[in-house]
């Protein structure tokens, strides 16, 4: 309904238009009203078309109008004459064949860029270039991943607290809990997932994604396990950022939480949840 009200607006705009030019050229004095300026109709007109989507300014076109060129209708409907005649044309047989080769190889090796695909296809015996690969991979949206982050890395000036784990005989729920933040390799980039575990049942209490590093989403997943599960006795932890944050260890604290963290380089102090 809109397309067919806007298209009568359309046609009733071009008859008003073409009376006013044959009228100014009938009458020779050239005169126009004194308050619009000459072309006052365009303009107004130009703007309204602009309102509409291109391809319903496009569907507007008729190839066999009686007054109107192509060129001209176009011209009105500020669309390029050129976009009128285009016709989109689908991928080459030869560029389906080489994004089949960099599907296959971006399974195997998902850390490849666009250098190192073209090298691996050239390689190969393909004749191909960086400009067209970083075309092809941009449109099948593959995106490398790169070097794991490293979500362990204490903040200098934070407080590191020692392993209280080392002998410790734990054979009751809610006597040791331990948390840690891996990275999930997304297509874009990387999320980070927080899970905290139960050291005797081995049950996941809570977790959170977030796509940033900050100590926010880590203190959510602990509010909601201690909330569900009450607090534990000791809670263990890598010296990462997060786990070291004020936010962290004060909410630890005052819930009567001990805490403890692992050595450096030590990820068999927390194995249970490194496995998980």
């Amino acid at each position: 309904m809109k397309t067919c009200a806007a298209r009568r607006r359309v046609r009733c705009l071009r008859t008003w238009r073409l009376q006013g030019t044959r009228h100014r050229r009938g009458s020779g004095s050239g005169s126009t009203c004194q308050d619009r300026r000459a072309g006052g109709g365009q303009l107004f007109f130009g703007k309204k078309a602009q309102t509409l989507g291109r391809e319903v300014r496009r569907g507007m076109i008729e190839r066999d109008h009686p007054d109107l060129s192509i060129g001209q209708q176009c011209a009105l409907l500020s669309i390029p004459r050129s976009s009128f005649y285009y016709t989109p044309q689908g991928e080459t047989e030869q560029n389906l064949a080489l994004m089949r080769l960099i599907d296959v190889q971006f399974l195997e090796t998902p850390f490849f860029g666009v250098r190192q695909m073209t090298w691996h296809l050239r390689n190969e015996g393909h004749a191909v270039n960086e400009k067209r690969i970083r075309r092809l991979m941009r449109l099948m949206e593959l995106m490398p991943i790169y070097q794991k982050p490293n979500t362990s890395r204490p903040t200098k000036g934070h407080k590191t607290y020692p392993y209280l784990l080392r002998g410790l005989r734990v054979d009751r729920p809610n006597q040791v809990w331990c948390v840690d933040i891996t990275y999930l390799p997304m297509r874009r980039g990387f999320l980070y997932l927080v899970a905290i575990m139960d050291w005797h049942t081995r049950t996941v209490l809570a977790w959170r994604i977030s796509n940033t590093l900050d100590a926010d989403f880590c203190v959510e997943a602990l509010n909601e396990a201690i909330y569900r599960f009450g607090p534990p006795d000791i809670m263990n932890s890598d010296q990462g950022s997060q786990f070291t944050s004020f936010e962290w260890t004060d909410r630890l604290r005052r819930s009567g939480v001990r805490i403890s963290m692992d050595g450096k380089g030590r990820y068999l102090d927390n194995i249970f949840i490194e496995r998980l």
